[in-house]
Order: C-alpha cells, then sequence, then structure tokens
C-alpha cells in the first residue's frame, strides 16, 4: 500500500473539523523516499490557521495508524492561494460579485462579473469587447462541465 492522492483525499475528508470546510485538492509527489503531501482546504467563509492545523494533525494521526509510524513524509495542509483556481461549487459562491477568467472545453475564454452559482454551474455578466466601442455586458450560463479552469481576476485598481 502507497501513499496516493486517493487514499490521502479519504483520510482528508474524514479529518475536517467542521461542516463549513472542503478538501480543493491534494497531491502526493512522486519520491519514493520522503513524499510530499499538499492538502488544500477551504470553507465557505475561508479557512484559519487552527483548522489546517487540526486537519493536519488528523492526517498524520490516521497515517501513522494505516502505514506504521516508520513511514518518512511531508505533509502540507493549506488554504488554495488567490491565484488557485477555483474548483468547487463553495468557491465560486464565496466569490460571487467578484470578476472571474474562465477557460472553457472549446479553448475559449470568457470573463465577467459572476452573478450566481447554480447547481449545474455559474451565471455571468460577460464583459464583450470590441474595438472602438464602449464594452457591453451579455448574461451567460456556464455549466460546470464546460470549464476547464476559473481564476479570480484580482484588480489592483
Amino acid at each position: 500500500m502507497a501513499l496516493t492522492a486517493q487514499i490521502i483525499k479519504a483520510m482528508a475528508e474524514d479529518s475536517l473539523p467542521d461542516n463549513d470546510l472542503f478538501i480543493v485538492d491534494i497531491s502526493v509527489s512522486d519520491s519514493a523516499v520522503r513524499p510530499k503531501i499538499t492538502v488544500l482546504a477551504d470553507g465557505e467563509q475561508g479557512i484559519t490557521i487552527a483548522q489546517c492545523a487540526t486537519i493536519s494533525r488528523r492526517i498524520n494521526k490516521r497515517i501513522e495508524e494505516a502505514f506504521g509510524e516508520e513511514i518518512s513524509y511531508v505533509l502540507e495542509v493549506s488554504s488554495p492561494g488567490v491565484d488557485f483556481p477555483l474548483t468547487q461549487p463553495q468557491q465560486f459562491k464565496r466569490n460571487v460579485g467578484r470578476s472571474l477568467k474562465v477557460k472553457m472545453q472549446d479553448g475559449t475564454e470568457k470573463t465577467g462579473k459572476l452573478e450566481e452559482v447554480t447547481e449545474t454551474g455559474i451565471n455571468l455578466l460577460e464583459e464583450i469587447k470590441q474595438k472602438g466601442k464602449k464594452a457591453t455586458y451579455v448574461p451567460v450560463q456556464v455549466p460546470y462541465g464546460d470549464i476547464v479552469k476559473a481564476n479570480v481576476v484580482i484588480s489592483f485598481k
């Protein structure tokens, strides 16, 4: 049995201290000697350092129980950075009102204000730019299945 992302994901989901928290991403490096496990967790209201520490302690305990005390690894539990793509519906919900850049399955990109999050996707007020004209805004529904990558557009204005 090896430390895999699937095993860690199950352990991480069982380690969440609060109901509004969720796992965003898990990665396990290929290093056989001392793999690095990265767990990104978030919450509907964000996540605290204390919550990350609790998750980390609980995962460590589960790894020890499953693999024995001798196993060597590095575990990092943190929140996704601002530049990390939105992947979970809860993350979209928390960013309603902000501008998103969405890369679509067909290779196109849409940029617009996130208006609403539904069971099946997101509603954007897409910004349509035309040369020499003022930008227009068109409401558009984007199913989760059509989204390859979605990032919050950070504005320093």
